[in-house]
């Protein structure tokens, strides 16, 4: 199901973005195997150019993915339609009077090392404004294993650092709120943290904790959770394999370039061209 959506997204690349990013959204609403997307949408995949059109639908599909997520496990959700200085997603409980904001994360399987400005959870706190909580969804083993500013920022700011693999763990043990199911316990877990360790260890990971949250709230073990972890691995496995198989081919692609097809990719890639096109614009702009 999330090679279809890839596809999907590469065909309607050439679409009114707004009129490609609905017909995204209405085939994630309706997929079958919504657990398929969900497991895979955390990794961009490397066929998709950097910056591209089919990048930027990407993006607005995890959009659409995260919110799907929320109204399977019971909430009532939207994608936001602003882009600036904003959430991507809205949810609301309704069973228990809280509403949300959250920022979908997607990573290339090839992307460096990451930095707390990669997950904007200060920004993310900030585009709460007058909803209760605030949650980040990102790939669980792209969040920093050991020490990070993002675990310090999230108990400060309560911000809850979510992921693909925990939304999977909670879907695959049927977890849907109601009246005795509250899932705040796990969008105020910063809060929950904060308060009862009067001297937390700021930058240091607190997955591991956020992890046993997530069990105790499906009723299950820990082993449990385990073993989806080891599952997703062997996936991400066969994801790495597909996407150095791209690159390889790449690579024997452009050994067979001349000279001259050379340096026009590079020129291309560097976007020379479009840069000096801006430059004149900036300089007729003010020269007016």
């Amino acid at each position: 199901m999330f090679q279809k959506l890839v596809s999907l997204v590469i065909d309607y690349a050439n679409d009114d973005f707004s009129v490609a990013s609905e017909k995204l959204d209405n085939f994630v609403s309706n997929a079958d195997d919504f657990e398929d997307i969900v497991l895979q949408i955390g990794a961009i995949p490397e066929s998709i150019a950097h910056d591209s059109t089919e990048e930027k639908l990407f993006s607005k599909v995890s959009d659409a993915v995260l919110s799907r997520a929320f109204r399977e496990l019971g909430l009532k959700s939207k994608v936001l339609t602003e882009r600036a200085n904003s959430a991507d997603v809205i949810a609301k409980s309704m069973f228990h009077n809280y509403t949300l904001v959250a920022d979908a994360k997607a990573f290339r399987l090839s992307r460096t090392a990451k930095n707390q400005k990669d997950f904007k959870v200060k920004s993310l706190s900030d585009w709460r404004k007058d909803e209760n909580y605030a949650v980040l969804c990102s790939p669980y083993f792209q969040y920093p294993q050991r020490q990070s500013q993002i675990y310090a920022q999230s108990v400060d700011n309560n911000v809850c650092l979510f992921s693909w693999e925990h939304i999977l763990f909670l879907l695959k043990h049927k977890i849907k709120e109601n009246e005795c199911i509250d899932l705040s316990v796990l969008w105020n877990f910063g809060e929950f943290k904060a308060k009862t360790t009067l001297v937390y260890k700021k930058n240091v990971s607190f997955i591991r904790e956020f992890d046993a949250a997530c069990v105790l709230l499906a009723g299950a073990s820990q082993s449990d959770f385990g073993k989806l972890l080891d599952n997703c691995i062997v996936k991400f496995k066969d994801r790495a394999t597909t996407e150095k198989a791209y690159w390889e081919t790449e690579r024997k692609t452009i050994e067979t370039y001349s000279r001259k097809q050379a340096i026009d990719e590079l020129i291309k890639n560097k976007k020379i061209v479009e840069k000096m096109q801006q430059i004149d614009l900036y300089i007729k702009r003010i020269s007016r």
